[in-house]
């Protein structure tokens, strides 16, 4: 039987799933985590539709529109049976309109168990900015610390153990430098982003805070909300500092471990020539030309990431916690014990 559900009963369908039936265009803009895209109308077809209902009539936009979904209608059926399996179905187009509806009525006939989602997914982008704008209250605490200095390694490790963890370069792609995007390919969109970062959070409603390293407004072309980039600026501060040699080592791995690693950093590279000046430039093309990964990378910690960010690199009074990364292990059974003891 065919019901309407809201966001809010999203969760009684843990196992459902998720098919949008928006464009593929749409679809990449922005949807609902793990759902799959099986487009009603595709991006020609919905182009042809939305110019015939501001050109001519909406009745004609809606005649052309029932036309091409009758023809397609054997082929959505058999799409949607093969992508669910046994699983519950749940629909959802923009607005909760007639793209899902019209597809929703036909999987009901044909006995399979489908849901369609009240408001579309516009009722889920809103409710992932109303939540960002009055419903984020965490408290956060912030791993600081120059580049290099494992902070990601700490954060991968207390994940792995159970603790709140929120991986914001994880879930942008991206380092958050102008060498962030090396080896990494694109950026999610923005509203893609959000999303994933809304179901990261709601993963942790449960507890006390959550665990996140420090980072700027942006995160190469991704903003972060405004109500996480102020609980970061409130949240407690741990200062995370290593050796410069072990920085280097650590920085020449991850940007090292791809191939034509070498022309993405020079690209990089060009966008700071004003900030460094020709002469430095010059030098670290000079280590890529001789694939000194490790000089190139020492020699851009001290003239630039350091230059830039201006972290101690050794204990400060300034923060609650500070854990030098010459002993992972330590380091982190350090980090782990703070954290039960202030949250316990």
């Amino acid at each position: 039987m065919l019901r309407e559900i809201s966001i809010d009963e999203c969760s009684e369908l843990s196992d459902a799933l998720y098919i949008d039936v928006r464009s593929e265009n749409e679809f990449e803009e922005g949807t609902i985590p793990g759902a799959v895209n099986i487009p009603i109308f595709n991006n020609e077809e919905r182009a042809v539709i939305g110019k015939i209902y501001t050109k001519e009539s909406p009745q004609k936009a809606r005649d052309i529109g029932l036309e091409i979904v009758s023809r397609k209608l054997p082929d959505l059926y058999k799409q949607v049976e093969e992508a669910a399996g046994k699983r519950p179905i749940l629909l959802f187009c923009w607005r909760g309109g007639m793209r899902s509806k019209s597809l929703a009525a036909v999987l009901d006939l044909m006995g399979l168990p489908v849901f369609r989602l009240i408001g579309g997914y516009k009722a889920y982008r809103h409710s992932i900015v109303s939540f960002f704008e009055t419903g984020f209250h965490h408290q956060v605490i912030v791993l600081k610390g120059n580049t290099g200095t494992g902070k990601t390694e700490l954060l991968k490790k207390l994940k792995e153990e159970g603790y709140p963890v929120i991986d914001l370069e994880g879930l942008s792609n991206n380092r958050g430098s102008v060498f962030g995007c090396i080896g990494l390919g694109v950026q999610p969109t923005q509203k893609t982003f959000e999303s994933l970062l809304y179901e990261e959070i709601h993963r942790y409603n449960h507890d006390l805070y959550l665990v996140m390293e420090c980072e700027s407004r942006r995160i190469g072309k991704i903003t972060l909300p405004d109500a996480v980039f102020k609980a970061m600026q409130q949240g407690i501060s741990v200062l995370v500092y290593d050796s410069l040699d072990n920085r280097a080592k650590r920085l020449m791995l991850e940007y090292t471990d791809n191939p034509g690693i070498t022309e993405e950093l020079k690209t990089a590279l060009d966008r700071l020539t004003k900030r460094l000046g020709r002469k430095k430039i010059d030098q670290l093309y000079d280590f890529l030309q001789k694939q000194a990964y490790e000089d190139f990378a020492r020699y851009l910690i001290m003239e630039y990431y350091d230059q830039l960010y201006g972290y101690p690199n050794q204990e400060s009074e300034d923060y609650a916690l500070c854990i030098s990364q010459e002993s992972m292990l330590l380091s982190l059974k350090t980090l782990k014990q703070f954290l039960n003891d202030r949250f316990a």
